[in-house]
């Protein structure tokens, strides 16, 4: 009789215990999407030195990264988180998704610098490059310095070449930068936390109506389209579909683990994707047995901590798989926590 109140009770610290959390996470996830606007206004707001404008105009995607930190001595690091948008064929700008910038560098240096960089994506193959999960810049792209200023144009061989033209600003100065080797992946957990329920598809293009974005996201969005000569998103033009249910947090999760997972077997063989496979029940949607999770999870450990097997853990797509299984893992534990384990309900007579 006791177990009754007892779970009640869990249930309810549960919940007051996430939801701040979850709100928290949000949160912050909005102070990136408004530093990345802000980013974007203080850098188009001197002509002489702004972005050209042709450039944006002819992008296939951009990301913003406020914040980068660099620093250290002899052997420098670097490191931010931002977000990245990509245009549709219409020439539209998508919901921005979350990345993460990682870099390095060596040479006589000291000390901690704060940049803001951002990156020009100038083809589609650069796009699905990012897109892809993970990808380093000036290895799986081109990459060169950006030029600046209203009538700027890319005269160089190498700025004609590159896939992307990169620029940062620091201490008020906005220039084109080389930052070759900087790794950038996509921060699915962020995503999730920002966005609740799916509206950015695996390629980065928006799979719901574009007003059901958080507010912060509208904002970037519109002053980017303003930027680059692009559609608005006029919000109150345009109403929220009736029919379009707002998902779960762990049905959201689930639903990119399933896209994720068939990237992944795309690149498997029949052994590892039997291996690999998440169970049945969560690529359809059905109730998984949590032990059954917890023993597929306990596959990728073993998987990512074998360096035997360093060709198939570092790769984009078991990356993201992983982090997407744990995400799903650690929600569902937490949704079972708040049930209640009762009896069989009294029979009817």
């Amino acid at each position: 009789m006791n177990s009754l109140p007892r779970s009640l009770l869990m249930a309810g610290l549960l919940c007051v215990t996430l939801q701040p959390c979850l709100t928290m996470a949000q949160t912050m996830m909005d102070q990136t999407v408004d530093s990345a606007t802000g980013v974007l206004d203080e850098i188009m707001s001197v002509p002489a030195k702004q972005i050209p404008q042709y450039l944006l105009a002819d992008a296939h995607g951009i990301a913003i990264i406020p914040n980068v930190i660099k620093g250290g001595f002899v052997v420098g690091v670097r490191h931010g988180r931002g977000v990245a948008l990509v245009r549709d064929a219409a020439g539209q700008w998508n919901p921005p998704i979350f990345v993460s910038l990682t870099g390095g560098s060596v040479g006589w240096q000291a000390g901690i610098q704060s940049t803001d960089v951002v990156l020009i994506f100038r083809t589609r193959k650069s796009v699905d490059g990012l897109m892809s999960g993970r990808f380093t810049v000036g290895v799986d792209a081109a990459a060169a310095a950006g030029p600046v200023g209203r009538q700027a144009t890319a005269a160089t061989d190498t700025s004609l070449a590159a896939e992307i033209l990169s620029y940062s600003r620091s201490r008020g100065l906005f220039a084109g930068v080389s930052i070759d080797g900087s790794l950038m992946q996509l921060d699915h957990s962020a995503g999730s936390a920002y966005y609740h329920t799916p509206i950015v598809g695996a390629n980065g293009e928006a799979i719901r109506p574009l007003n059901t974005a958080p507010a912060s996201a509208i904002r970037l969005m519109n002053r980017l389209a303003q930027y680059s000569g692009s559609p608005q998103i006029a919000v109150s033009e345009v109403p929220p579909n009736p029919g379009a249910l707002e998902l779960p947090q762990v049905e959201a999760v689930r639903h990119q683990l399933v896209l994720s997972w068939q990237k992944l077997s795309a690149i498997l063989d029949d052994r590892w994707r039997e291996y690999l496979e998440p169970p049945r029940e969560v690529l359809t949607g059905q109730p998984v047995d949590a032990t059954v999770l917890r023993n597929k999870l306990q596959q990728y450990a073993a998987v990512a901590a074998d360096q035997q097997y360093a060709a198939l853990s570092q790769t984009a797509e078991f990356t993201a798989t992983n982090q997407l299984l744990r995400e799903y893992v650690a929600l569902q534990t937490a949704q079972s926590a708040t049930k209640l384990t009762l009896p069989p309900p009294p029979s009817r007579r």
